[in-house]
């Protein structure tokens, strides 16, 4: 066993603090199980902290969201150093942040995928880039950050140039129906896939992190062709950018008449570990309580250089 656990923390994205909770509890399950974790809230000191740490660290479970953390900066420093790190590898964490590039291989891998386009911010504030309703996304942020739904009866321009602090490029979705599905992804299989009902509006950042802001059905409630479909589809994608340990796959089912079925979102690379997320939900519908979940991440590190 790996006794000596550096659990990466924090960091200065937009998600810093669920990643404080995440890595909170995965020190906590550490402990129980006998590891001796250390907690580093990631700073731009981190190659200096990770330095000092490599000759006493046998593994650094990577808790953090978001970019610089999940878009393989962190990984590359990991590799320069030669420690073993959690998650997926340098390529496979920059593919999946990026979600542009992320639906072109998904589209090449034949999976099927919600139709957007990446258009400049000045263009969409020009006029609607693509018939409502339809999804505003940023290029590269989680947990829902930046995102919007752009309905029918909205205002002329889904946002002036103040409020969006993305970037200057916008990635554009078609608006899916129906339902918000998760597939849990672990190694080399698919653990299962949950439901999220949120109670008002969708499942937004809000949602995510805040108790009774949203129902979670596991397992999904849907025929079981359609079960085995979204597990199908989780695999194919966490194998298409060549993703590593666990992943969180993000689809929107349309179960109406002459609907479009199951649609493929994005692929998260290090999904949330905190009271509320869904990845340690499904893992113990699965078999796998908390603890073992960590530990399995854990023992699954590797670094790949």
């Amino acid at each position: 066993m790996s006794r000596r656990v550096a659990v990466l923390l924090g960091g200065w994205s937009s998600e810093r603090e669920v990643s404080l909770v995440s890595g909170a509890a995965i020190s906590d399950a550490l402990s129980g199980l006998g590891y001796h974790p250390t907690p580093v809230d990631v700073g731009r000191d981190i190659a200096s902290k990770l330095t000092e740490m490599r000759l006493y660290t046998d593994v650094v479970f990577n808790a953090l969201h978001g970019r610089y953390g999940e878009d393989g900066s962190v990984q590359g420093l990991c590799e320069l150093l030669g420690l073993a790190y959690t998650h997926s590898g340098i390529l496979a964490s920059a593919l999946a942040m990026d979600k542009p590039m992320a639906k072109r291989l998904f589209v090449d891998a034949g999976l099927p995928v919600a139709d957007g386009k990446v258009v400049g911010r000045t263009e969409i504030m020009a006029g609607d880039p693509m018939p409502r309703p339809y999804v505003i996304k940023p290029l590269n942020e989680g947990s829902s950050v930046g995102v919007r739904i752009v309905h029918e009866g909205d205002p002329a321009s889904p946002f002036d140039q103040e409020q969006w602090v993305y970037g200057d490029e916008v990635l554009v979705e078609a608006y899916v129906p129906g339902h918000e599905i998760a597939v849990a992804v672990m190694g080399d299989r698919a653990l299962g896939a949950l439901e999220i009902r949120p109670r008002d509006g969708f499942y937004d950042y809000e949602a995510k992190y805040v108790a009774g802001r949203a129902d979670h059905l596991m397992p999904a409630p849907m025929p079981d062709d359609d079960y085995q479909q979204s597990l199908s589809i989780a695999k194919q994608a966490h194998d298409a950018l060549g993703c590593s340990g666990v992943t969180r796959a993000d689809l929107r089912y349309d179960d109406s008449d002459g609907g479009l079925g199951l649609r493929l979102l994005e692929i998260n690379t290090q999904p949330g570990m905190t009271p509320l997320s869904l990845v340690p939900e499904i893992a113990a519908h699965a078999g796998f309580d908390f603890p073992q979940l960590v530990e399995w991440m854990v023992e699954d590190a590797r670094c790949r250089g």
